[in-house]
Parts: C-alpha cells; structure tokens; sequence
C-alpha cells in the first residue's frame, strides 16, 4: 500500500494520479476531507503502508508524520521506503538518515511545477538517493509527474530544489514588481505578459501567470507566497559557508511585502 500523507493543494492530487494509474494508494491529513480514500485516523492508515509520501508544509509537520504527533517510522510494521517531496532544509533532510531505521530506504523528491501541474501529473521531481531506490519507484513518480531528475545521493535532491526555487522566488518577486509598474503607466497586463513569454524576460512565473494558482496572491503565512519565503529560508539554511546571502533574503523580504493583486 502507498501512502500520501499531507493531502492538500500539492498531496490530494497527487493521490489522484496515483490511483488513477491504479496503484493501492490512501491518503493521511490531520484535516477531514470527507473522501473515502483519505483518512485523518492514524490506525487506519498506517497498519498496511509500505511506500510513504510525505508531503507536508515544513519540517515541524514532517517531524509529526516522522516522529511525533503520527509518527509512522514506528507505527508502520511494513513501512520500506519513505519518499520526502515537502521543501526542506537539505541539512534537515540528509540529518534524517541518521534517525531512521537502515531497512527503510529514503529518497528525497521535491516537486516543482505548482498545483497545475499535480493536476495534470506533470510535475518535474528533483531525486536523492540511491538508484536502485529509485527503480523501484519510478512507476510511482511517472504517474504523478512528467519529468525526473536524479541529482545524486540521498539529499541531493533537496539541495537541486532550495536553488531552483530560489530562482522561482526571484522571479515571483520581480515578475510582480515589473507588473505593478506597467500598470502605473497604463500598459495591459496581458499584453504585457504576452510579451514577457517570447522575450528575453521570459520565466517560468511569468509564463503561466494566469494559470498559477497563486500567482495573484498576497503573503499569508498559509499560501503558497508564504511557502515561498519558507522555502528561501531552507536554501539560506544550506547556503555555503562565507557565501553571499544578500539578494537572496531581499527577495524572502519582498515576497513578505506582497499584496494582493486584483
């Protein structure tokens, strides 16, 4: 059985796709969903679960699914893997192989592309581990995405996601500012973006401005701009040491002063 624990924006259509392509998979999340296929009562979820997928928030809630509030590394008898797709610290992450038991294989698999993308099962994976690790789950990550990359051993994955969402929010942050100053001197937003898309501005935020789910939003420590902050703070946490952190938390601050654009 496989399960996906954390069935929000990202998890629930993630186990869509999986049962989709028929894999025996349930859901776990601390909220009702009322679906047959999620469950918010650990005793059910965990007796049969040998592949886990966690996609939480943020290390306090992977600390809960891990070891605290659900703690299935214990509570799982069959457990044989446990795939990371949450955004972490790569200190966090590569810290876990320590705390779990050596028979349970760790992968690391963060996933970029936004909710549309777990929709359409088109999401790009970012891999750490071992190969013959992830064998054995290629199966599972072709039905939920469209694009792997196998970037080294367990945690490189991590590190691969914190500095591609890095540019992410970058791009975020100046996409917005640069559309807040066409509309002060009355170009089309649109048009504007048309633009953007076949030129050398060109970027992933940009791009799919209308259809990011986000992408009009302001922060909120819940939303996806808040992940995003989040996620800055995980690559600053494994930024090389003496290394230049002044742009990067300039972006974490613009994002922090976002407001809604209508």
């Amino acid at each position: 059985m496989i399960g996906v624990a954390g069935c929000g924006r990202m998890g629930e259509p993630m186990l869509a796709s999986l049962r989709n392509m028929g894999a025996r998979a349930k859901g776990f999340d601390v909220a009702d969903k009322g679906s047959d296929w999620i469950t918010s009562d650990c005793a059910r979820f965990a007796p049969d679960l040998e592949t886990l997928i966690t996609v939480v928030r943020d290390q306090p809630q992977t600390e809960d699914v891990l070891f605290g509030a659900q703690n299935f590394v214990e509570t799982c008898p069959k457990l044989a893997r446990i795939l990371i797709c949450s955004t972490l610290s790569p200190k966090y992450v590569k810290a876990l192989r320590a705390r779990i038991p050596d028979h349970i294989a760790l992968i690391d698999a963060p996933m970029s592309g936004a909710q549309i993308a777990a929709q359409r099962a088109s999401l790009s994976f970012m891999l750490g581990g071992t190969k013959a690790d992830i064998d054995e789950v290629q199966h599972l990550l072709a039905a939920m995405g469209k694009h792997m990359h196998h970037m080294g051993d367990f945690g490189a994955g991590m590190q691969a996601k914190v500095l591609n969402n890095l540019l992410a929010a970058s791009n975020t942050a100046m996409t917005r500012l640069v559309l807040d100053w066409a509309d002060a001197s009355g170009i089309d937003e649109n048009a504007l973006l048309r633009l953007i898309h076949t030129s050398s501005g060109q970027n992933w935020f940009a791009s799919g401005f209308n259809t990011i789910e986000f992408a009009r939003d302001g922060l909120s420590e819940d939303n996806t701009m808040g992940i995003l902050v989040k996620d800055v703070a995980s690559a600053l946490d494994a930024a090389p040491e003496g290394a230049d952190t002044t742009l990067p938390e300039h972006v974490q601050r613009v994002i922090r002063s976002l407001k809604p654009r209508a």
